[in-house]
């Protein structure tokens, strides 16, 4: 068997059910060269570590925290503890179709100084049923223009992530030497966005594709959940896109400090919770919300 070339991370706290069908998902892929490494946020349920070991696969390892980390912490461990070339920080819930690895490894054989892939995603819903929500539509018509595989760079792949991250992070196909010595952000609420920003302005490239290889869910959340949340989400949104249009002008990428400070897509995401946060009543929300929406 092949030395493993590519670490697949999955940060877990959820329904242990998924998690099994998303290590499945690994244990099928066409092409071996892969390490799995489960990292348990100390899920309440005692079926999962025995679950492991009885799997038998010694490519696939378990940790559980002995303290709760929470998610950004999670994500943080996980990141600093990959080792190999590549690396894959999968969703606990997510599937890789079997051509996964085969399909992001070869476009990173055709752009060797690459960042990052991302592929071909297909959205589904809590049954597995297909399913394109708003988000997910709206990521479509953000994601750069073309068809095929394609490498973007620079300002241009700033501008498009700021205006709104079209980006499926689950499913990123990371070269490790890319993210070696960048700074992790603090919020959980950004990292999806900080951490692929913070990559493009050091220099680093995305190959893009249409190719489907990998099932992203889509959960439903509630509107009240939605709305309780609003306040610290945004907030913290709003000091993440100050620090971005500070930093992009300081490089000079002016478009890219403009489309930090306008931060649409955010200040859309605001107005869709505003009827929920009316019909509930709730004034709070409501504050923060139109403090998001009319602040530059």
């Amino acid at each position: 068997m092949p030395a493993p070339t590519v670490d697949v991370m999955l940060p877990f706290f959820g329904d242990p059910y998924l998690l099994r069908r998303a290590v499945r998902s690994v244990q099928r892929q066409d092409r071996a060269g892969w390490r799995l490494t489960v990292v348990d946020d100390g899920y309440p349920d005692d079926t999962i570590e025995p679950w492991f070991a009885g799997l038998g696969d010694d490519r696939i390892r378990y940790r559980r925290n002995p303290q709760r980390l929470g998610a950004q912490g999670n994500n943080r461990y996980c990141i600093e503890h990959v080792e190999l070339e590549y690396f894959v920080m999968m969703g606990a819930d997510d599937l890789m179709l079997p051509h996964y690895l085969d399909t992001v490894l070869a476009l990173h054989d055709r752009w060797p100084d690459a960042a990052v892939v991302q592929p071909g995603v297909s959205v589904m819903d809590d049954r597995d049923q297909a399913a394109r929500p708003l988000a997910d539509r709206v990521k479509a018509l953000l994601s750069p223009s073309g068809s095929g595989p394609r490498e973007v760079a620079g300002e241009d792949l700033a501008v498009s992530l700021l205006r709104g991250n079209w980006l499926y992070n689950p499913s990123l196909c990371w070269r490790t030497a890319s993210v070696r010595g960048v700074t992790m952000p603090e919020s959980s609420d950004v990292f999806d966005l900080a951490l692929p920003l913070q990559v493009v302005a050091e220099g680093g490239s995305m190959v893009v594709d249409d190719h489907v290889c990998f099932r992203y869910r889509r959960h439903r959340t509630s509107d009240s959940g939605s709305g309780a949340a609003a306040g610290n989400r945004f907030a913290e949104e709003r000091r993440f896109f100050a620090a971005e249009a500070d930093r992009m002008a300081a490089r000079g990428w002016h478009r890219a400090a403009r489309a930090a400070r306008v931060h649409v897509s955010s200040r859309l995401n605001a107005a869709v919770q505003v009827p929920g946060a009316l019909l509930r009543r709730d004034p709070g929300a409501l504050r923060a919300l139109g403090t998001h929406l009319l602040t530059r």
